[in-house]
């Protein structure tokens, strides 16, 4: 027998939206990302309409005051990309995004994969799930845009302690490594990224 309320559920999906959910679901663009107040200029009753949205499948709700239009494919609906994710909640787009298995390139011997996200901005700190992902909000004083060897290479050591590796082999590996860096990239992420602790090490190792 077919649960009742399965069935309202999927009768509700399948009607047709109307009025001002109707009006505010034109806007929407497949694949975006949008906040509440995003949302609230374009509707006489922005919280009744998201409602209707969410309930027809036209919108998820990601956290609180986040929202997602998904995108279809042959497969089903698109998950949002992290970077509007992360740009929508944090409403800024200064931010590094990336996986800590990214460290795994810059051939120091780490070879975990890592089934999180961290995110380096200038506003907010702790974990965040958004949709069915967490991730690793992480306040930083400097960040680059973009990733680079040197700058893993720094932020390696920076971490270090944080990572399921062996520390030791890591830092034997790491000071083999060193000088195959350009030289100047080096040091220019060693003295916009690098903390105190990664500082010690590579002047040390430099024998500074």
């Amino acid at each position: 027998m077919i649960n009742p309320a399965i069935m309202r559920v999927a009768r509700s999906s399948a009607e047709p939206l109307r009025g001002g959910a109707a009006l505010l679901a034109e806007e929407l663009r497949p694949g975006g990302v949008y906040r509440r107040e995003d949302l609230a200029p374009l509707s006489t009753a922005v919280d009744r309409h998201l409602s209707e949205l969410v309930a027809g499948g036209r919108l998820k709700k990601l956290a609180q005051g986040l929202y997602h239009a998904p995108k279809q494919s042959d497969f089903g609906p698109l998950p949002p990309a992290d970077d509007q994710v992360v740009q929508s909640f944090l409403r800024d787009s200064d931010f590094l995004l990336f996986s800590p298995s990214a460290f795994n390139a810059v051939g120091v011997g780490t070879t975990q994969l890592y089934n999180s996200t961290w995110v380096y901005n200038r506003k907010r700190h702790g974990i965040f799930r958004l949709g069915n992902r967490d991730f690793d909000f992480r306040v930083k004083p400097r960040f680059p845009k973009k990733l680079s060897p040197e700058f893993l290479f720094v932020d390696l050591l920076n971490n270090l302690d944080e990572l399921a590796e062996d520390g030791e082999l890591v830092l034997g590996q790491a000071r083999k490594k060193m000088p195959s860096f350009d030289a100047e990239r080096l040091r220019q992420a060693i003295e916009r990224y690098a903390n105190a602790a990664t500082r010690k090490i590579l002047r040390e190792w430099s024998g500074g």
